[in-house]
């Protein structure tokens, strides 16, 4: 008969020594909320392909973000979905836009008690969907989106955003942004670049959400999900030019490329959870095809162990609330 001398089953008998060996840990703290405020509407409206989550009114956006304090969460990422768009997205710099206003009321209604972060990208204010302004041949002009990019940053760090989510995967976006603020004042304003953005399948969801305008995709400027080591090199040119955190984007099917970026970054490393691994996660739930809780937790968990420091996920107040349940005896 076989004695093995080498048991790891031993860590594992009781809850008690696998909670004490457990190797990654999730805290209310490392995860950011990304909500979405809508114009012009007297409600908040759900969005249809993501199951519980809404488009908020500046009203029930301040309610969301209070609870989302009360429930211990990192910060919130704010995105905005105007009545009226056009070529340039002038309403991502209008003082009086959605995203803008929203700032400012949520600022005003959580201070400190949490990052308020938005999003800085033309998509959803532009009509014809992109990231980006136009050439005269529909590509998208790298430089002359940069000054776009620049206004926008200036806009919003006056309403308060006190970290600049740049998610629009332009070269140089980092550069420009963390010059423009630093010129007019906003030292302290920090910088997130979505440096690993991927174009992606798993963000349909999220295009509902925006109701966004796109025609066509956006694989002149995100990565092609085929390359890891591209990756890596535009979190390491973002980290050259300033950013103060940096993104992996997808996160589900995007593990090894945030484990390689976590491993040669020495800054924050940050992972999106996007709108269809949450929708795909929530479809199967609800056909009772697998444990709702045990998949959101293992989901996130996994991200946290490729590397992520902070995790943007749909589900942030859920699992906190989750988090921090005190044990029954």
């Amino acid at each position: 008969m076989i004695n093995p001398v080498i048991r790891p089953r031993r860590l594992r008998t009781t809850p008690a020594l696998r909670r004490l060996a457990s190797e990654t840990r999730l805290h209310p703290s490392e995860l950011v909320l990304p909500m979405f405020v809508r114009e012009g509407t007297g409600a908040a409206v759900p969005i249809q392909s993501m199951p519980g989550v809404v488009q908020h009114t500046v009203d029930s956006a301040r309610r969301a973000v209070a609870r989302a304090a009360e429930a211990g969460i990192g910060g919130i990422m704010l995105f905005g979905v105007p009545d009226v768009r056009d070529a340039v997205g002038t309403g991502a710099t209008d003082p009086d836009g959605i995203l803008n206003v929203a700032t400012r009321a949520l600022v005003t209604e959580v201070g400190d008690a949490l990052v308020v972060q938005t999003d800085l990208c033309l998509d959803e204010f532009t009509d014809h969907g992109h990231c980006g302004v136009l050439s005269a041949d529909g590509t998208v002009d790298n430089d002359t989106t940069l000054e776009r990019y620049r206004e926008m940053a200036l806009v919003q760090a006056a309403s308060g955003s006190q970290l600049l989510g740049l998610s629009g995967m332009m070269d140089g976006q980092v550069a420009a942004v963390r010059e423009a603020l630093d010129q007019s004042g906003y030292v302290d304003t920090a910088v997130l670049a979505y440096s690993a953005k991927y174009a992606s399948a798993f963000y349909g969801p999220f295009r509902d959400a925006v109701e966004s305008t796109l025609v066509g995709d956006r694989r002149s400027y995100q990565l092609d999900p085929a390359n890891r080591r591209e990756g890596v090199r535009e979190a390491l040119l973002d980290i050259s030019e300033g950013a103060d955190i940096v993104m992996v984007k997808p996160a589900g099917s995007y593990l090894d490329v945030l484990a390689d970026v976590s491993a040669v970054s020495d800054i924050p490393v940050w992972a999106y959870q996007v709108s269809g691994e949450y929708a795909m996660i929530e479809a199967a739930a609800a056909h009772g095809w697998i444990d709702r809780r045990r998949a959101i937790e293992e989901s996130v968990l996994s991200i946290r162990r490729a590397g992520a420091d902070a995790v943007l996920t749909y589900w942030a107040v859920e699992l906190a609330d989750w988090l921090t349940e005190r044990p029954t005896r």
